[in-house]
């Protein structure tokens, strides 16, 4: 048995594939396909039938540039995210992550790691119109161009304005955005959302884009948010004051909403509480045409109360006054049939109410309503609860248009459970972060949050330039200190439960040189093989991007050890043990094993520095791990 060295173009050497696991995909439906590893195409065609569009014309929708976008999603990222421990909060016991970089190679990045993990992922992506900062990829080498930007050439690879005279004005928002909504959809659990805030500029192809992604069957709704009602004075005919949000489900048959109330008005009425939450009182009797006694007969039926109101039933008992679903407008029918009524009675949720001699049968209604697709209270005005928040905790209008924290977090309560991982890719001031903490605080949850922001270049006439704040990603990581020490001051005990930390990661090159795709880097990769770590990257950088390209959670416990003096991880509790070190020894084996032994993981591998052995040590440390029961042993 040897070690097996991890090489460029092995699965752990870079992102997802998204093109192979597709594929996987498809020869597990229909493994006939499959011819000599390959996918006949014919084949297919012939398994799908005629279900198949090859008229000129038919109904589609396309743009320059959308072939471009389909293929950078599927192409892999050599790079990675590299820790940044000085500029994170509580970094050895935070869950929630603050990721500087392009988003698009970001998503790709976390293809792995967080697959199928994300309950609802807000967006609020640049809108455009025509005055807006674009991503502009170079789609031979998107994380090059990003290097170029974040070393300040301003190259404008990456960004620059999309001015409505542009021949692709159209094209290269959709470019911009159809790749990582396309990406963005396999992180997202099985009963998962998206949620996309859009003016009237391109409403219509991001719906369309959407559609295409999503499929037209899991649009939830598109909800309207009066977010300014004054409007804007420089508008030449129809003054904007509203914005759109889509909700698009991943799984509409395994979609739900949580029942909870999100108007003040409605939630003002639910004033009492018991260990399941809010509720209010309401009659038991559903008085309407179509719960009529002759539409609904089996919740027609008598229920018997004591004159103290203390005893309740529907079997009938000695002295019971007598009680039917009915008023002075007719015979209507209880809101349950009668097992249902003898369940909520025996956990206390009705009661007789008593009032001029009338009995009225209540139940508990716990706190709940209509959701509606117009949000016109003055908590979603962007001015009073964006703009003015960002003020009060700064002293300055740092960030210009932030959303309402009340609107993502009113979405927030009804999508997500307590414990969800929440995603926002175009993160900005982060009012989703603290709108996150902010849930967190008023309903004792425990969800997480992962924010991703470019480095993005404040304006030096800006109120953030002139504050101190020389990129975007500054302001946003500024607000969830000032948010959570404001929690604290004001919150001290409940404060004490809730996670208000982060972890801080930069986009950047892989750490390897074997596996970075950086054409710049062959020279000297070529020269200097035999340590294949960059001399620039610690051993906690190459630590985070192996749990990366093994699919692991970047906020996994790590513990570390010395070790026969070579600093030794363990990640997981055991799950997976990495040394970095120079001329490590049998001893430092025999010592992961005896700590694999005290944690007892249900799997366990091994990762080395393939220059850290001499031969004979490395094939004395095999055997030894073997001894132990550790079998997946590789190098790097």
């Amino acid at each position: 048995m040897s070690i097996e060295q991890i090489n460029k173009g092995d699965n752990l050497s870079q992102s997802e594939n998204i093109v192979e696991t597709n594929i996987d995909k498809l020869k597990a439906l229909f493994p006939e396909i499959v011819t000599e590893g390959k996918i006949d195409f014919k084949v297919l065609q012939e398994v799908l039938g005629n279900e198949l569009e090859e008229g000129e014309e038919y109904y589609r929708f396309t743009w320059a540039g959308k072939a471009n976008a389909r293929r950078e999603a599927q192409k892999p990222s050599t790079g990675t995210l590299r820790p940044a421990p000085e500029e994170s909060v509580d970094w050895d016991t935070t869950q929630n992550l603050y990721i500087e970089g392009d988003n698009l190679e970001v998503l790709k990045l976390l293809q792995k790691s967080y697959a199928g993990k994300v309950k609802m992922i807000y967006i609020d992506p640049p809108y455009n119109t025509g005055k807006d900062i674009l991503y502009k990829n170079d789609f031979s080498d998107s994380l090059k161009s990003y290097l170029d930007y974040t070393n300040q050439t301003k190259n404008d690879q990456l960004l620059s304005t999309n001015p409505d005279t542009q021949g692709r004005y159209h094209s290269d928002w959709l470019t911009l955005m159809y790749s990582r909504i396309r990406l963005s959809r396999n992180l997202l659990t099985d009963n998962g959302f998206i949620v996309l805030t859009i003016d009237h500029f391109e409403l219509h192809n991001l719906i369309k884009i959407c559609d295409e992604i999503f499929g037209e069957d899991n649009r939830i709704v598109n909800v309207t948010i009066q977010h300014n009602p004054k409007g804007r004075n420089q508008a030449e005919f129809f003054s904007e004051n509203i914005e759109y949000m889509l909700i698009y489900s991943k799984n509409k048959s395994n979609a739900a909403f949580n029942k909870v109330a999100i108007s003040e008005d409605v939630l003002s009425t639910f004033s009492e509480r018991d260990n399941l939450g809010k509720y209010r009182w309401e009659s038991y009797i559903r008085a309407r045409t179509s719960w009529s006694r002759k539409n609904r007969p089996n919740n027609w039926y008598p229920i018997y109360v004591s004159e103290n109101g203390e005893h309740i039933s529907s079997s009938s008992f000695p002295n019971a006054i007598k009680t039917l679903p009915e008023n002075r407008n007719g015979e209507f029918s209880w809101k349950n049939i009668k097992d249902t009524f003898e369940e909520l009675n025996s956990k206390k949720m009705i009661r007789v109410q008593t009032k001029d001699g009338e009995i009225t049968i209540q139940h508990k209604y716990y706190e709940q309503e209509v959701l509606k697709n117009l949000w016109i209270e003055k908590k979603y005005q962007s001015e009073f609860y964006g703009t003015n928040i960002i003020k009060e905790l700064f002293g300055s209008n740092v960030f210009s248009y932030p959303k309402s924290i009340h609107a993502v977090k009113d979405i927030l309560k009804i999508i997500s459970s307590k414990d969800d991982l929440i995603l926002d890719f175009f993160s900005g001031s982060a009012t989703t972060a603290h709108a996150t903490i902010q849930l967190n605080l008023e309903d004792s949850g425990n969800r997480k949050y992962v924010m991703v922001q470019l480095p993005e270049y404040t304006d030096e006439k800006s109120e953030a330039f002139k504050s101190g704040f020389k990129t975007i990603d500054e302001i946003g990581k500024e607000r969830i200190r000032r948010a959570a020490k404001k929690i604290v001051e004001e919150n001290p005990e409940k404060a004490k439960n809730l996670d208000l930390g982060f972890k801080v990661f930069k986009l950047d090159t892989s750490n390897i040189k074997g596996w970075d795709g950086n054409p710049d880097t062959l020279d000297e990769s070529l020269f200097d093989a035999q340590d294949n770590i960059k001399t620039d990257r610690t051993e906690h950088d190459v630590l985070y991007e192996i749990l990366l390209k093994y699919g692991l959670d970047l906020t996994l416990p790590i513990e570390e050890k010395n070790i026969e003096g070579k600093t030794v991880f363990s990640v997981g509790f055991g799950a997976l043990f990495i040394c970095l070190a120079d001329n490590i020894t049998n001893k430092v084996a025999e010592g992961i094993g005896k700590w694999k032994e005290e944690l007892q993981p249900e799997i366990c591998r091994v990762v080395f520095k393939d220059s850290g052995f001499t031969d004979v040590e490395k094939t004395n440390s095999v055997q030894t791990l073997k001894r132990f029961g550790i079998t997946e042993i590789k190098s790097i």
